[in-house]
């Protein structure tokens, strides 16, 4: 059985792939969240699964866990399954913040649409000239967001 040799991307090449730049992925590197291999040159190289490693990793900062929490998180990880539990309250805390931060985006969005009808609704003149945005939320059922 033939023995398969993953591919060695060089920091120019990774970055491009992972879409981080070469001083980030150094920066990640200082932080301990990332760890390449080097050659006998010293030369750094990535491999497929640090590829997916990194996608991993930017998953979880798009939630908006902090570099912080992320160090955390891969040196919890690095411990082993002894750390379930810590891993567990961790990424429990991320999505307890990241559920506040959707909700908000989800309000936003709610109001950039309320807005564009109110707009398209008095340019085609299925809403008042004398009816206000706020007069406009409550109908909607949308009050609580007139003040944001």
């Amino acid at each position: 059985m033939p023995v398969k040799i993953d591919k060695k991307y060089r920091i120019g090449d990774f970055s491009e792939i992972v879409g981080l730049n070469s001083p980030t992925l150094r920066y990640y590197e200082k932080e301990g969240l990332i760890r390449p291999h080097r050659n006998e040159s010293g030369i750094r190289y990535y491999t497929e699964q640090d590829v997916h490693w990194v996608n991993f990793l930017l998953h979880l900062k798009s939630t908006g866990m902090s570099i912080d929490q992320l160090k955390r998180y891969v040196q919890l990880r690095a411990q082993g399954d002894s750390t379930i539990n810590q891993r567990i309250e961790l990424l429990e805390e991320v999505r307890r913040n990241f559920e506040v931060e959707y909700q908000k985006l989800q309000d936003g969005w709610t109001i950039l649409n309320d807005k564009l009808d109110w707009y398209k609704g008095k340019q085609g003149g299925h809403i008042e000239d004398s009816e206000s945005f706020s007069e406009y939320l409550k109908n909607l059922n949308h009050g609580y967001l007139e003040d944001r």
